[in-house]
């Protein structure tokens, strides 16, 4: 069976840290990660933590008895870089370990963020036991918030439908996607967001997979949707191409990484092509 890929250990998330300073550190200096490449390419976590003035620093969990860190240092510092947004981890990590960082980015952006309290202004401190920020004056909580969005892969027999947003590369097609509004369910947003902008119709949709993806907070619901109805007309404030592809003549695409690029994988497994 074609699945989405999963660790095969389990990461236990805490907020105790240990005695130990060792496991691994997801660096940051604001939003942008640390390079720390191998000699083959690849992008590993640190191993221990830089000397730098340390802006904020969370325990994530452990995964297997390693210790999992997320640390934000000072810009301007000794610790110089190079740093890069956490997309240029793409083809230089696994969709795990580029979860991991996606996971030290959110916390550190929900740190900074709540710093003080969103019903009475005052300042908020962090709880001892859990993930959350604690208003000194009216007790409110805050915890982090993760927006759930929908990614589909629309197909025709061996066509796929594929679309450039106005923010991807140059030649870069991928799959649709938007964020579920209030009150909706998620099938109910598959159909609208779809519709909303490339102007079709889709039904028989199936659930494939799920992806966290901190571009910013997101937890991405993958489905395939079958075309029912409908010609292209696009939403041209977010998407500037959109057309059918048969499978033998993809444009660019994500790379692995993406669950955009997994479901496109999927269908072209089951093609068999």
């Amino acid at each position: 069976m074609f699945v989405w890929p999963e660790p095969n250990l389990e990461f236990v998330p805490s907020v105790q840290p240990p005695a130990t300073e060792e496991g691994w550190y997801f660096v940051f200096c604001g939003s942008e990660i640390y390079q720390s490449i191998d000699d083959k390419g690849n992008w590993q976590p640190l191993t221990k933590l830089p000397e730098q003035d340390v802006v904020q620093s969370h325990y994530l969990g452990q995964i297997a008895g390693t210790h999992c860190h997320a640390v934000e240092v000072a810009e301007g510092g000794p610790f110089a870089g190079p740093f890069a947004g956490l997309r240029s981890l793409f083809g230089k990590t696994d969709h795990f370990m580029f979860s991991l960082a996606g996971r030290a980015v959110q916390v550190l952006d929900w740190f900074r963020s709540h710093q003080y309290c969103g019903q009475c202004g005052a300042p908020t401190t962090v709880h001892e036991k859990d993930r959350a920020m604690v208003c000194a004056e009216c007790k409110a909580f805050y915890y982090p918030r993760l927006s759930p969005s929908i990614i589909t892969l629309v197909y025709r027999g061996d066509e796929m439908l594929l679309a450039r947003n106005h923010r991807f590369p140059e030649g870069m097609f991928s799959t649709l996607a938007g964020f579920v509004e209030p009150g909706e369910s998620i099938e109910e947003t598959v159909r609208r967001e779809v519709f909303e902008e490339v102007g079709v119709r889709v039904g028989n949709l199936e659930y494939m997979g799920s992806q966290p993806w901190p571009f910013p907070n997101s937890l991405m619901l993958g489905f395939l949707a079958e075309y029912e109805s409908g010609e292209l007309v696009l939403q041209e404030d977010e998407i500037s191409e959109a057309d059918w592809f048969h499978h033998s003549d993809l444009p660019n695409i994500p790379g692995p990484v993406a669950i955009s690029r997994w479901l496109i994988d999927v269908h072209l497994h089951r093609l068999g092509a």
